[in-house]
């Protein structure tokens, strides 16, 4: 009887014990409880935090922690409701990573202090030039926090005198084929190359974050689009190199709004159609946003020789400050000093660009169509744009640019070539394109 009361005695100290110390890979909270819809009891769900400090990480900036941060996400990843916890006041200096769902459940990637990628080109792997930070089939996922993920993409952005990258620079952060995703609150700059990517995804919110890097680094654009779709973009500061947001073929549903873009080249749709290749892109609207210090505005850029079709796109709301060429679409996009001329274009229809008003600095409108598919469907509403810095050199470059532009305009409209730069109606051509286009897309 004796024995028996002591090992009933040593049980219950065990017990006591366990709900004392945390677990060595995560400490387990209450997210919080809510009343089944069916009955009266409570289901709580929980969640556990897995700090990447606990896996062995350095943090201090110099050394590698990219495996303590491949280690903590796949614990994190086994659990429903998993947290990797990057902790404020630290450093973690990362290679090139892949956190890979699917998980049990939501999981977070609380980002509260500093992830810094590699400064020297030499140091980057051949194999692993793409992206730096690599989601790959992630459902359910949330990145947030106070932190601040920094490319240090200084040196990719100098000429390169040697062979080893080509044209290959690092994407900070990217998405492939992932559901569900939010992005929030966090800081992402200096990026080689884009500095957030979604690839093949669907179901995207990105809230309240921003995206800095010089305005003459290259290519480093802020937000960028693929065959992606169910998108919301909103109250986010983006300046870069290149566009503050890209969207490019396959994206569809696409929402953005208060947004502060600048420096960079605005946001864009494009280009599209590149090496004769098939673009579609529908249902994107733009809403009050301000576009301030920027190479273009309100921007859609396609390929000559592409094929496919842009439909039902709306930039609305819009405040320019200081920008070159605040509407544009642009069928003859060119990014080198001469491109080949070739027939045939992605078709654009029913492309809306109403109450953008503010200042520019060299030409208010440039609607540059193609003869064999011109563009239908623009329609331009309550357009006042006044020259950033009194009477331009060249008066000229005041007048609206409409070429091969067919749809409606209605007032105000300033400059007030506007009132006549769209035709009306659409050539027999424009037709016939526009129904393959259609079964194309």
């Amino acid at each position: 009887m004796k024995h028996l009361s002591l090992f009933l005695c040593q049980i219950l100290v065990f017990s006591s014990l366990l709900t004392i110390i945390p677990s060595i890979e995560g400490r387990k909270f209450h997210r919080g409880c809510k009343k089944h819809h069916k009955g009266y009891e409570d289901s709580c769900t929980s969640i556990s935090i897995f700090n990447i400090l606990s896996f062995g990480a350095k943090a201090n900036g110099v050394s590698d922690d990219s495996k303590k941060l491949v280690a903590t996400w796949k614990a994190a990843c086994k659990v429903p409701g998993g947290v990797v916890q990057i902790p404020s006041g630290h450093k973690f200096l990362l290679k090139p990573v892949t956190l890979q769902g699917p998980c049990m459940g939501h999981v977070t990637l609380q980002v509260d202090g500093t992830l810094l990628a590699q400064p020297k080109i030499g140091s980057w792997s051949k194999s692993n030039l793409f992206q730096w930070i690599n989601f790959k089939w992630v459902h359910n996922f949330t990145i947030q926090g106070s932190g601040t993920i920094d490319g240090q993409g200084y040196n990719w952005w100098k000429p390169m005198k040697s062979k080893y990258i080509s044209d290959i620079k690092p994407t900070a952060l990217r998405f492939y084929a992932s559901e569900d995703v939010t992005v929030r609150d966090i800081t992402i700059r200096n990026s080689p190359q884009v500095h957030l990517k979604f690839d093949n995804s669907r179901g995207v919110k990105v809230d309240n974050i921003t995206i800095s890097s010089p305005g003459n680094s290259p290519n480093t654009d802020g937000i960028h689009l693929q065959n992606t779709r169910d998108v919301e973009i909103l109250h986010s500061n983006i300046g870069s190199g290149d566009d503050c947001v890209s969207i490019q073929t396959g994206c569809s549903n696409v929402h953005i709004h208060h947004i502060n873009c600048g420096p960079g080249h605005g946001i864009s749709l494009g280009g599209l159609g590149k090496d004769k290749s098939i673009a579609c892109v529908s249902d994107i609207l733009v809403e009050n946003s301000n576009i301030q210090n920027t190479l273009y505005g309100a921007r859609i850029k396609t390929w000559q020789g592409g094929i496919g079709l842009v439909k039902n796109v709306t930039f609305s709301n819009i405040q320019v400050a200081n920008v070159n060429f605040p509407i544009v679409i642009n069928q003859f996009y060119c990014d080198k000093s001469l491109c080949q001329n070739q027939t045939g274009s992605v078709a654009i229809k029913e492309v809306n660009f109403e109450r953008i008003t503010g200042t520019f600095s060299t030409q208010p409108i440039h609607l540059a169509c193609s003869d064999d598919v011109p563009c239908t469907g623009i329609n331009l509403s309550d357009i006042q744009l006044k020259p950033s810095r009194g009477p331009l050199e060249g008066s000229q470059n005041q007048e609206a640019l409409c070429s091969n532009s067919y749809g409606n305009s209605k007032g105000p409209l300033i400059p007030s070539s506007m009132n006549y730069c769209l035709k009306k109606g659409g050539g027999v051509s424009v037709h016939k394109f526009s129904r393959s286009s259609n079964e194309l897309c």
